[in-house]
C-alpha cells in the first residue's frame, strides 16, 4: 500500500509497538509501503526520536543482511517512580492487612492499567538479557506474568500445585515453604518449556522466597537458565531469604495488626534502572 509520510509514520508506529523486541527488516516496511529503504530509514529516525523523547522506549538498528529494527520498551525513572510511589500509597492502606501479614492486592492485580505499566517497567528492566518465556505460579502471579511478557514478545508458562489432565504429562518437585516451612509440590507440564530455554520469574508476593526458590530448582528439570527474579512486592520482615538475587518494585517493611497500621516503601527496582 502506496502511503504519505504521515500515514506510514502512524501505521509503522503500531506495528512495532505491536510486536516489541521482534526483528523488523527494513525490506518489510519498503515493500509494505511500496517506499524507499532511505525513505524508511528517515521515517524510523522520527520515530526513534519521539520514542525516545516520550519515554515510550527505542528503535534498535541491527545492520547486515539479516538485521534490522526492532522496538525495545523502556520506562524512565521519573514514570518508574510515579507508579512505585501508586503502589505504595495504594498498599498502605489499613483495609488491606489480611491475616499472616499479607495484603489485599486482587484490586490492583485485576487493573489493567496498573498492571500494564508494572509489565512494561519490568520489561525495561530485563531488556537487555536473553528471555524466551515469562514463568509465574498459580493464581495472583498470572495478571504480572501476562504484562511483562506482553512487553519482552514471549510466551508465558504456569506451575501449579496440582496435575492438570488437559496439560498432558507433568514434571513434579517438592519444595520447602519458605514462611510455613512446609513441604509442598509445584509441578509443570513436559511440553511447557523448552530444553535450554531462558526463563524469567515473575510472582506477586515474597516473604522467605520459597514458592520462587521451588520454581528455579524446577528449570534445573528442564536445563533451562535463570535471566531473573522479578516480585512485586517483597516482605522485609523475613529472618532467612531463600533467594539472593530478586528485583522488586515495593518493600513490605512492617505491619502492626492492632493498630491496623502498614509501612510500605520502594523496593530495590531503582538500582537496576538506566
Amino acid at each position: 500500500m502506496k502511503l504519505r509520510r504521515s500515514g506510514r509514520l502512524v501505521d509503522m508506529t503500531h506495528y512495532l509497538l505491536e510486536r516489541p523486541h521482534q526483528l523488523i527488516p527494513l525490506t518489510f516496511f519498503a515493500e509494505r509501503y511500496e517506499s524507499a529503504k532511505s525513505s524508511i530509514s528517515e521515517d524510523l529516525a522520527i520515530i526513534k526520536q519521539t520514542f525516545e523523547q516520550q519515554g515510550i522506549g527505542t528503535i534498535k538498528t541491527l545492520p547486515g543482511a539479516a538485521g534490522g529494527v526492532q522496538y525495545i520498551p523502556k520506562m524512565s525513572k521519573h514514570e518508574a517512580e510515579e507508579v512505585v510511589t501508586y503502589l505504595c500509597e495504594q498498599l498502605s492502606r489499613p483495609d488491606r492487612l489480611l491475616p499472616g501479614g499479607y495484603l489485599y492486592m486482587t484490586d490492583i492485580l485485576g487493573d489493567p492499567r496498573i498492571v500494564n505499566k508494572i509489565g512494561r517497567l519490568y520489561a525495561s528492566i530485563f531488556a537487555d538479557r536473553p528471555v524466551d518465556v515469562v514463568m509465574t505460579i498459580a493464581t495472583k502471579g498470572i495478571p504480572l506474568a501476562y504484562a511483562v511478557a506482553h512487553f519482552l514478545y514471549v510466551p508465558v508458562v504456569i506451575v501449579r500445585h496440582d496435575n492438570k489432565v488437559t496439560e498432558g504429562s507433568m514434571v513434579s518437585i517438592n519444595y520447602v515453604s519458605g514462611s510455613s516451612k512446609r513441604i509442598q509440590t509445584m509441578v509443570l507440564a513436559k511440553r511447557s518449556l523448552a530444553e535450554g530455554a531462558n526463563v524469567l520469574i515473575i510472582d506477586d508476593f515474597m516473604k522467605a522466597g520459597g514458592t520462587v526458590n521451588g520454581m528455579v530448582n524446577l528449570l534445573n528439570e528442564f536445563n533451562a537458565k535463570l535471566s531473573g527474579i522479578g516480585v512485586l512486592v517483597e516482605s522485609e520482615e523475613t529472618k532467612e531469604r531463600l533467594v539472593d538475587e530478586y528485583i522488586s518494585l515495593v518493600k513490605l517493611s512492617s505491619v502492626d495488626v492492632k493498630e491496623k497500621q502498614i509501612t510500605v516503601k520502594a523496593g530495590n527496582y531503582i538500582h537496576f534502572m538506566e
